[in-house]
């Protein structure tokens, strides 16, 4: 009957109508909806190069050239003048043609593990550099990290393709630069992060993943009625996760107020490689880190769980 909604898959014909043929298209409305990117919390400065030191091409020398970190008051530094030496940034190229600003924090020297952190929205490098001294120095553990286009110091706008483009150019960063092997890679994903991080993981293999927080796809979000993956859905990690071949630990607080808890189980089920999760009773979506059980649950699957999977 006329006016009356037929749901299809959880979704109404007005708002079928809407995302198919009303611009901005779906893909624009996910991007509006997952990303904020702060006003720049740090600057990268390049340092003189070394007497002697001879470059071998622009995107190399670039690549290759030495930064300092220089953190505004917004960054909320909480760590002293050690600690911020013991960080090391430099900027990369995607494939994309986009710079990506990256962060190399030494929290743990000798340390087995490096992780490769791929932080949530509205927020940068800058303002993540003292989470992530704390988190390294508790799991012993170091920390890479970049932000994705249109964040910080890097380039572009954010979209979900950049956010691909952009994990594989820190990705190889972090294997060519450092010489960090994959199986000493753990990549951990946070909200919007986890994308990036389901989709590498899905066509790398690597020591482990961490999923914080993590969503299902864009539609799914927006509509949370939605049953089946849509050819123009966004950021579908639900299609991608059962291709993970390296362990997987999911992290989601059962009250979250932007993801909803369903998602890290719908996660956990489909996924092959997934390990016992820690669901956070009470948790909402930027709490979890202050409950007693998220360090605990980690020291304890990278520590003990990680090495039993090992030949």
């Amino acid at each position: 009957a006329p006016g009356q909604a037929a749901a299809m898959n959880g979704l109404s014909v007005s708002q079928l109508c809407c995302l198919f043929c009303c611009p901005p298209c779906p893909s624009r409305i996910a991007a509006k909806l997952a990303f904020l990117p702060p006003e720049p919390t740090y600057a990268m400065v390049p340092e003189p190069e070394p007497a002697g030191s001879a470059s071998t091409g622009s995107l190399r020398a670039g690549a290759a050239a030495r930064w300092k970190l220089h953190l505004t008051e917004r960054a909320d530094f909480q760590y002293t003048q050690r600690e911020l030496d013991n960080i090391e940034v430099f900027v990369t190229k995607s494939a994309r043609g986009n710079r990506v600003g990256c962060m190399y924090v030494r929290c743990a020297p000798g340390a087995r593990f490096t992780v490769l952190f791929s932080h949530g929205n509205a927020v940068d490098l800058g303002q993540m550099s003292s989470f992530y001294i704390g988190l390294g120095t508790r799991i012993n553990c170091n920390i890479f990290s970049y932000d994705y286009s249109g964040y910080g110091v890097s380039t572009g706008r954010p979209s979900e393709k950049n956010l691909y483009s952009d994990i594989d150019a820190a990705w190889q960063a972090l294997r060519t630069r450092y010489g960090i092997s994959p199986e000493n890679i753990i990549l951990y994903g946070q909200s919007i992060g986890t994308v990036p991080t389901v989709d590498l993981a899905s066509r790398y293999e690597c020591a482990a993943i961490v999923l914080h927080s993590p969503l299902t796809s864009g539609m799914r979000v927006a509509f949370p009625e939605t049953k089946k993956t849509y050819c123009f859905d966004a950021f579908p990690n639900i299609e991608k996760i059962s291709k993970i071949t390296s362990p997987v630990l999911i992290i989601h607080g059962t009250e979250d107020e932007v993801i909803d808890f369903s998602h890290g189980l719908a996660l956990f089920e489909r996924c092959p490689k997934a390990v016992e999760p820690l669901w956070v009773d009470g948790a909402g979506h930027n709490d979890i880190e202050l409950y007693s059980q998220y360090l605990e649950r980690l020291r304890k699957f990278i520590s003990q769980e990680l090495p039993s999977q090992r030949n």
